[in-house]
């Protein structure tokens, strides 16, 4: 069951499964509907490496689809400060796999750019769709 946020600036949905596949799984779901992953970020190693700290498992894939970001750069050029989409894969407890994703809509009301809403709203459709189908 996808879950949203009361704040609304997230969705997410929690799976049993182990790690690794979960992001093998959100990757091939994103690519699936059109959106690349840009970065791909291991904040337990980084904060082991930085911090020497222990931490549990926590990924921060960059997701992009092209043809929306494209159409985004169009209508605000400084909307790349809130790109790529951030869609983050954590296990606080062993094989529970919660995903989560940005609702680009909700980011979006930031800027004060009425094109941007039919953009957003799409993306976020899309995301809510990778997300409640895993």
């Amino acid at each position: 069951m996808l879950k949203i946020n009361s704040m609304e600036y997230y969705f997410s949905k929690t799976i049993n499964d182990s790690f690794e596949n979960a992001i093998q799984k959100v990757t091939e779901a994103l690519k699936a509907e059109g959106f690349g992953i840009l970065t791909e970020i291991d904040l337990k190693a980084t904060l082991k490496k930085k911090l020497d700290v222990d931490f549990y498992n926590y990924t921060i894939l960059g997701a992009c689809n092209p043809p929306f970001a494209y159409k985004a750069l169009l209508a605000e050029d400084k909307i790349g400060t809130m790109l790529p989409c951030n869609v983050i894969v954590q296990e606080k407890v062993k094989g529970q796999i919660e995903v989560s994703a940005v609702d680009p809509a909700a980011s979006m009301q930031a800027v004060e750019n009425t094109e941007l809403v039919g953009i957003a709203t799409e993306i976020r459709d899309s995301l809510k769709k990778i997300i409640n189908n895993l």
